[in-house]
């Protein structure tokens, strides 16, 4: 039979990761992300994903982002009792998200069951997973060290590797052992690849020569600034709105980008380039998220432990910074006046406290929204980052008067520069095939014909379903 592997989320698209590989009716899968985007396409595949789990012997998780591990609790629920492989940090901020999903989705079929009751209508839906499903799925967590080599199957060796894309991010490399050869073939899922130079965590890791790549393309047809152009932007925007009296609003992901921002705040304060003003974290997970940076040194990169760590400082806090974790504490940043930053969650705004940060402040010509993340399409940020005038938030219709600035400088993905330098250091007569997932078909296609011009052997853009022989 050999050697197989196909994706089933995450191809032609940027959600939904879910990649398998088959070795002789082994089946080892790379992460169990959820779709996002059209909500009611996304149920209906992110519920047909149980379905999937049938022969499935070991599960790896690359990192803890929802687009990875939220749906992992299904493969419990449905039946799954193998090992969830990946890093400790990926455990623990995997654990934060999939918990904290699991109680928004209560929270929101409870919210249409009493709509659908006062409307004198029946209500049937339920939630993909609760609670207890997520305590299961924690619960079959194996947790390994990066270049801990550990055999997850008979034939299949597994090595994590630093992805360099947010805290506990890993590039899983796995060796395969065939018939009639001394030399495993070697096949390695990248993950999502980070960026050089980037604060708190380390540069993503050189990999193993590798006979196959499977590498993401969000950015390939991107290029990113620099992290010095980012703070001196980070440094005018703020400084711009607080002297018109604005509120600077940005919407971050809650594990990664809100650190990486509190960060940069913390060393800009430092450094007297932007007004001590009012820094307000509203986010409990983004909140929860930065406790489990504070228990993970081991990820950081010399630079942190070099300002912060040796000093006894704490890079996640300092005298105008506030963490918010009631609804009355968040509600209580509408009282404030005069300039201040609010970051909040969710990054993409489809969800969480952002998008009353938005009623409030998206129509005040004063105030500034600052994108510093990938917007998926369909999602409001997306539409944000667009410059449409008119957004709906809430069911309501509300005009955009904010300025609306982006630093795509903040990404964790690497662009199209970066994942070529990654791949060309790489010993290319050995690697055989790249094959593309985890991006939109215009990226992927620039990305194709970069790599291909830059001596890749082949590369090809990996469609749902359809299965690779290796």
């Amino acid at each position: 039979m050999g050697i197989r592997i196909y994706s089933r989320g995450a191809a032609r698209e940027v959600t939904g990761s879910r990649h398998y590989l088959e070795v002789d009716g082994t089946r080892v899968q790379i992460d169990c992300g959820a779709f996002q985007g059209h909500r009611k396409e996304s149920e209906e595949k992110n519920r047909a994903i149980p379905g999937d789990i049938e022969n499935v012997s070991a599960v790896v998780l690359t990192h803890a982002h929802f687009d990875h591990s939220g749906m992992l609790p299904l493969l419990s629920k449905g039946g799954y009792r193998g090992n969830i492989y990946a890093t400790p940090a990926t455990r623990d901020l995997a654990s934060l998200i999939m918990m904290d999903s699991a109680k928004i989705q209560a929270r929101d079929i409870e919210f249409l069951k009493k709509k659908a009751q006062k409307a004198g209508q029946e209500f049937d839906g339920e939630v993909l997973y609760e609670e207890q499903n997520v305590v299961d799925a924690v619960n079959q967590f194996v947790t390994i060290g990066y270049r801990r080599p550990i055999y997850i199957a008979p034939q299949i060796e597994l090595s994590l590797y630093d992805a360099g894309h947010i805290l506990g991010s890993s590039s899983a490399v796995l060796n395969v052992s065939v018939k009639d050869s001394s030399d495993p073939v070697r096949v390695v899922y990248a993950g999502d690849l980070g960026r050089k130079d980037r604060v708190i965590i380390r540069d993503p890791d050189r990999i193993p020569d590798p006979d196959y790549l499977i590498m993401e393309s969000t950015y390939g047809d991107r290029l990113h600034g620099n992290t010095r152009d980012a703070m001196e932007k980070l440094a005018e925007v703020v400084s711009s709105t607080a002297a018109k009296g604005g509120k600077v609003v940005i919407p971050a992901f809650a594990v990664e980008r809100t650190q990486e921002i509190i960060y940069y705040l913390h060393l800009l304060t430092d450094q007297g380039k932007i007004p001590e003003i009012p820094i307000f974290v509203d986010s409990p997970m983004a909140t929860n998220a930065t406790s489990i940076f504070r228990v993970h040194p081991e990820c950081y990169d010399e630079a942190t432990h070099e300002a912060f760590i040796q000093h006894h400082k704490n890079p996640f806090g300092f005298n105008n910074l506030r963490y918010t974790a009631s609804v009355q504490e968040s509600k209580d940043i509408n009282d404030v006046r005069g300039p201040a930053i609010i970051i909040s969650a969710d990054g993409m705004c489809e969800a969480g406290r952002i998008r009353h940060h938005l009623v409030q402040h998206v129509g005040d010509p004063a105030s500034t929204i600052l994108v510093v993340g990938y917007m998926a399409k369909h999602t409001l940020g997306r539409r944000i980052v667009e410059g449409q005038k008119e957004l709906k938030i809430f069911g309501e219709t509300f005009v955009r008067r904010a300025r609306v600035e982006k630093i795509d400088a903040f990404s964790a993905h690497a662009d199209y520069n970066e994942i070529k330098d990654y791949i060309t250091q790489l010993d290319l007569k050995r690697l055989k095939k790249v094959f593309l997932v985890h991006g939109e078909d215009e990226a992927q296609s620039h990305l194709q014909k970069v790599l291909l011009e830059a001596g890749v052997q082949a590369v090809e853009i990996v469609e749902a379903g359809k299965v690779y022989e290796l």
